[in-house]
């Protein structure tokens, strides 16, 4: 059987996607006020609170007659990813080629523990940063976060 996060993705994945949103993760944990089953969505040019609640209005009803957490009480939240959020999946690397990114290491690789430059490619083995000195090829194993750099 499928667990909560992965049924309530199933459900809700293509109802976003006909209001032009797209359902980037699924998070059904315990908070300080119980169970918490939050949404997380994204589309170009950012999402507005209208986009949560429509969202939100639009899924209650399935969830409901769905029934992922077996009767079990929780809040429901539709949330934007922010805009610092790590990026995580293929999605987030297409999202994000030709932009900046920030790459942060668990050990120093090539002398550096923190590199700031373009994501101008990846694939499944890992992606390449292109820097005003070089460019590096890192493995996805090599960092302990990848997020865009955000310039007001």
């Amino acid at each position: 059987m499928k667990n909560v996060k992965q049924q309530v993705f199933d459900l809700v994945a293509p109802i976003a996607e006909s209001f032009g949103l797209e359902v980037v993760e699924v998070e059904y944990a315990k908070k300080h006020d119980g169970m918490n089953l939050t949404v997380f969505i994204d589309k170009e040019g950012g999402i507005t609170i209208n986009d949560c609640e429509m969202l939100h209005r639009a899924i209650d009803e399935p969830l409901d007659q769905l029934n992922p957490t077996d009767d079990q009480p929780y809040i429901l939240n539709v949330s934007s990813l922010g805009l610092d959020r790590p990026l995580t999946t293929q999605r987030d690397f297409i999202r994000n080629k030709g932009k900046e990114i920030e790459v942060i290491f668990f050990a120093p690789y090539e002398g550096n523990k923190k590199l700031v430059g373009v994501l101008t490619d990846f694939d499944e083995n890992g992606f390449t940063l292109t820097t005003k000195e070089k460019q590096y090829a890192i493995g996805y194993g090599k960092p302990a976060k990848i997020k865009p750099v955000i310039k007001f």
